[in-house]
């Protein structure tokens, strides 16, 4: 008797661009899963191939793999030799924004607050921004200055990294088509793995090159990740090229300055400069009151945690310090709530810490919700945590937490760990209360503290909210880079 064949809708991020797809289909037809749709988001559909396009597109990519990666290392070699000069500002008011990160559909997060304060912080200074991003972007508005070039994963897309190497042969050719059109005085790019097209631009046109730099990806793979990532080498050179080309490196953090350092990028040309939060969208006068009525939250004091749950964030710490209040004061069950936004890898160990100290029923979990909505959760939060963890290899924790800068916005009392520049930016019960990073007792008694005392949470909320507008807005973020440029391009 023949098995039904089976029609599967299966969801991707990008239908354009299913990582290690044949893959993926070799392995569906096993399953005799033989007909297939692929869809994202967007409502597009890429349909499944037929098995013998499958062994040839495996076939291709696998015997062309030597040749494309001594091609690219090659690429990289000769550009390494001709990028060390010092470009020079052009009088134009246009500039070129990069965001050329292989991540699809992102609705919210630090990259997300980002990406839209410094894109809107650069046009407050009158400049024409063009912006050519992999993606849609959340709080960018899809004028005629936002490019739209999505990679089309072909060759090489079953190997793993080499699609974001040989996209920049596809952005390339895309900015050339329009580079009279805008001659841009600057190119800015938030630096993403394997991609070389900035130090390409500068190379071709002789304009400033502003390199973002936000951690090493070789570190945070093998440390966050899957372990080592696979033509490390090639990847910790288009890096360097990064780094060595640029006229400016940004960088969030003194740790992270001084890892560049010690590779021997010239200190000259990197400016520490934390993140920041926009005070109009994050303020204390946004009311909360739909979403502390929607999770019954009415009456009770909510802590409250924002994020991607990375395993930086320490959103699990925070679950078990939670419980353990829970379970050491019970008087807090009916008065207390813990309000997580957001979703993301250490989810299922939240999930498993609540459920051990038996304090689900005291807490929400809303799931992801779109950046714009972040405000409202917020405002409906009593004590905002970041409760964020050292690095487990004991180096120093080179971030620049942006919810941090979005809790100070808020106005509200903020229990957070003293850890590196979170510790400098807070002030222990001047702007925050401070706790041992990665120690569930002090952040028990840090959320006990400001949870039993209004007026405390409150005084820190204002201060910290004056310290935000005075020094750490987007705007002000943006005008650091744009003296700092002017300084190396005089």
């Amino acid at each position: 008797m023949k098995t039904k064949q089976r029609c599967d809708p299966i969801q991707c991020e990008n239908a354009k661009t299913i990582r290690e797809r044949e893959f993926l289909e070799r392995s569906l037809y096993r399953h005799r899963r033989k007909y297939r749709l692929w869809f994202d988001s967007k409502g597009r559909i890429s349909n499944g191939q037929p098995l013998p396009g499958v062994l040839i597109n495996l076939f291709r990519d696998f015997s062309l793999w030597p040749f494309i990666y001594w091609k690219k290392s090659r690429d990289v070699a000769q550009l390494n030799k001709t990028i060390y000069f010092q470009a020079a500002l052009n009088s134009t008011t246009c500039i070129l924004f990069l965001r050329t990160d292989h991540w699809f559909n992102i609705m919210s997060g630090g990259s997300v607050g980002h990406l839209a304060g410094v894109i809107h912080g650069l046009k407050s200074f009158g400049y024409e921004a063009h912006v050519v991003s992999t993606d849609r972007l959340k709080g960018i508005q899809e004028d005629e200055h936002f490019h739209l070039c999505e990679p089309v994963y072909g060759v090489g897309g079953n190997i793993p990294n080499f699609p974001e190497i040989l996209y920049n042969d596809q952005l390339l050719s895309f900015i050339s088509e329009h580079w009279l059109a805008w001659t841009p005085s600057f190119i800015y790019q938030r630096y993403s793995l394997g991609n070389y097209t900035g130090v390409e631009l500068k190379k071709k046109y002789g304009v400033p090159y502003i390199c973002e730099y936000n951690g090493s990806f070789s570190w945070m793979a093998r440390h966050w990740g899957k372990g080592k990532i696979l033509h490390e080498r090639l990847v910790n050179r288009i890096e360097l090229l990064n780094l060595h080309a640029a006229d400016l490196v940004v960088v969030i953090s003194q740790a992270m300055k001084d890892e560049l350092l010690a590779r021997g990028i010239n200190g000259k040309k990197i400016l520490v400069n934390p993140n920041a939060a926009d005070p109009k969208i994050y303020s204390p006068n946004i009311d909360g009151s739909d979403v502390r009525s929607q999770y019954k939250l009415n009456r009770r004091t909510v802590a409250g945690f924002i994020g991607t749950f990375g395993q930086w964030h320490g959103a699990e710490i925070l679950a078990k310090a939670f419980g353990m209040m829970l379970q050491r004061f019970p008087e807090y069950r009916e008065r207390t709530r813990l309000l997580m936004i957001g979703d993301g890898v250490t989810m299922p160990l939240v999930k498993r810490n609540l459920e051990k100290f038996g304090v689900t029923e005291n807490s929400v979990l809303t799931g992801l919700v779109p950046q714009e909505e972040g405000p409202k959760y917020l405002a409906a939060c009593d004590v905002l945590v970041a409760s964020h963890k050292p690095n487990p290899d004991g180096t120093p924790f080179f971030g620049s937490p942006t919810k941090v800068f979005e809790y100070m916005a808020m106005g509200k009392g903020i229990v957070a760990s003293d850890l590196d520049q979170i510790g400098e930016i807070l002030k222990h019960d001047c702007t925050a209360w401070l706790v041992k990073p990665g120690d569930i007792e002090s952040l028990m008694m840090g959320l006990k503290t400001l949870i039993d005392d209004k007026p405390r949470r409150e005084r820190l909320g204002k201060a910290a909210r004056e310290e935000l507008v005075a020094k750490y807005t987007w705007k002000e973020h943006t005008r650091k880079i744009i003296e700092k440029l002017k300084e190396r391009c005089a």
